[in-house]
This record gives structure tokens, C-alpha cells and sequence, in this order.
């Protein structure tokens, strides 16, 4: 399956193509921004791509503000458990703002805040076991993310993308019952910021109902908590109710909505924000 491509610009990170129809900047470095927001623009219109996706530090808001951009979301503490990042956008197509599935939405929404706070982690029913993924299992995870996932914006169909990734800053955790892989998730370490996305949820058919996501979703702020990371953070899809339930379920909180944001089990799907101080 193809995917968009990642590419370094300065010191600024930039994933752009026509899955996800858009120019994504995953990481911006501040003394890149003048020219990141021309680049983006330019390869916008040389592309014919449809929105300009950046995660901003709230001191440069107002940069961005200036070039024709809008504020989808916010995270507090992004930065060094300090300052906020801001998910801000900017479209050439008008029609992509609209958001499609509104009403679905609003309702997973408010079920969600329901939920607020109010986890009960479920005990590993007996012949489970949960660790931290190893590259060994990398073959078994691209394959189950392959049964639940038709498209992705990042290539975790790929057994090579997940070994390389294990070697960066993504923890993959899974639990497995005996030889068959029931549950997988990750969490993509900054290091430099202190913050995490948690992220790449999936529960083989066979094992859900169980609770598996919010076990792993523990585990790994558990082990994040301990290694000093502030943040953590995640990009789930809208109209998903057990997605949302179960980090609301955690105390995540709000941070908006990202409109025809990400290409996932098929189609362009708009993404809630959440966050969590640890």
C-alpha cells in the first residue's frame, strides 16, 4: 500500500501527498517558520492539494494567523509541560471544512464526556499477556493493522515501517494469547518536548469487548510517566464511539476538532483531539 511521503525541510518535518490530499507539517522548528509556510504553499498549489495541516507553538500563532490560517485545536503543556501547541489549517477547497457525519459526531462526543474520567481497567483475563513489542513482531503487526485498517496515513502495513519506526521513538505495546496477536497500540516519544502521541489502536476481531485498549493505553502511560514524559496526546477518529470512550474514559481532555483530516479505513475522516497531563 502506498503512503504520503516524510521529508526534512531545515529542521522541520513535512509529510505531504495525495492519500491524505494534504501537506501535513508533523514538526515545525521555529527559525524554519517563514520559509515552511511558503514551502507548504507552493507545494499546496503545485500539488493541487486540498488543506495545509501544522502543529504551532502558541507564541507563533499569530504568524500563522496572519498567512490565511484557522485554529482547529489545542493541547496544553505541549512544550516542556509549558507552553500549547495549536493544530491550525488552511484550505484551498472550501467544501473540505465542511464536515461530514455532523450529528454522529456531536453524539459520539457527548457520550464520551459521559464517560469522563471514569475508567474501570479490566484485569488480563488468564491465558493473555501484555509486553512491549519487540521487531520481532513486527511481521504479526503490520498483518493485524492490515484486517483493520484498509488505509492509514503512515505505512503500518508494512513489517519494515513498523521495524524501522521501533528503532526511532515508537514503543509498540501488544498482548498476545499464546500464538495469536489479539491487541496492538503505540506511543511516538518526543524526547525533546516531553510529550507522546499515543496512537495506532487495533483489536483482532476475535478479542473485542474486552477492554484491551484501555490496558494498553495504562501501560503505556505507566511506563511514559516514569520515563518523565509530561503529555500525552492523541488523533483519534470522530466518529468512532469506543475510541473516544476510552480516552475520555482516561481524563483526556478536549482539544478540537480536525475537519477531513486524515485518510483511515477508507476515507478521509475528521479526528478528535484529546490530551492528558501525567
Amino acid at each position: 500500500m502506498q503512503s504520503d511521503e516524510v521529508l526534512h525541510r531545515g529542521h522541520s518535518i513535512i509529510q505531504h501527498g495525495r492519500i491524505n490530499n494534504r501537506v501535513y507539517v508533523m514538526k515545525l522548528a521555529p527559525a524554519d517558520t517563514p520559509d515552511i509556510i511558503r514551502y507548504a504553499e507552493d507545494l499546496t498549489h503545485k500539488e493541487g492539494y486540498t488543506k495545509i495541516f501544522v502543529k504551532v507553538a502558541e507564541s507563533s500563532v499569530e504568524i500563522f494567523a496572519n498567512a490565511g490560517y484557522i485554529t482547529e485545536a489545542t493541547v496544553p503543556f505541549f512544550f516542556h509541560g509549558k507552553e500549547s501547541v495549536v493544530f491550525m489549517a488552511k484550505y484551498t477547497d472550501p467544501s473540505r471544512k465542511e464536515v461530514p457525519h455532523a450529528s454522529i459526531i456531536a453524539n459520539v462526543l457527548s457520550t464520551s464526556f459521559e464517560y469522563a474520567g471514569q475508567r474501570s481497567l479490566v484485569n488480563l483475563p488468564k491465558g493473555f499477556s501484555l509486553r512491549r513489542a519487540h521487531t520481532g513482531d513486527a511481521e504479526e503487526i503490520a498483518a493485524l493493522y492490515r484486517l483493520i485498517f484498509k488505509t492509514y496515513p503512515f505505512p503500518i502495513h508494512d513489517p519494515d515501517y513498523i521495524r524501522e519506526s521501533m528503532q526511532g521513538q515508537v514503543r509498540y505495546y501488544i498482548i498476545r494469547k499464546s500464538h495469536l496477536l489479539a491487541a496492538v497500540a503505540s506511543s511516538d516519544i518526543d524526547d525533546e518536548n516531553l510529550n507522546a502521541e499515543v496512537t495506532d489502536f487495533a483489536t483482532n476481531p476475535l478479542f473485542r469487548g474486552r477492554g484491551f485498549a484501555g490496558l494498553l493505553l495504562h501501560t503505556m502511560e505507566t511506563d511514559m510517566k516514569n520515563e518523565g514524559i509530561l503529555l500525552a496526546y492523541t488523533i483519534a477518529r470522530a466518529i468512532s464511539m469506543p475510541v473516544n470512550t476510552v480516552f475520555a474514559g482516561a481524563g483526556y481532555q478536549y482539544g478540537g476538532l480536525l475537519p477531513n483530516n486524515t485518510n483511515i479505513c477508507g476515507s478521509l475522516e475528521s479526528m478528535n483531539v484529546w490530551y492528558k497531563r501525567l
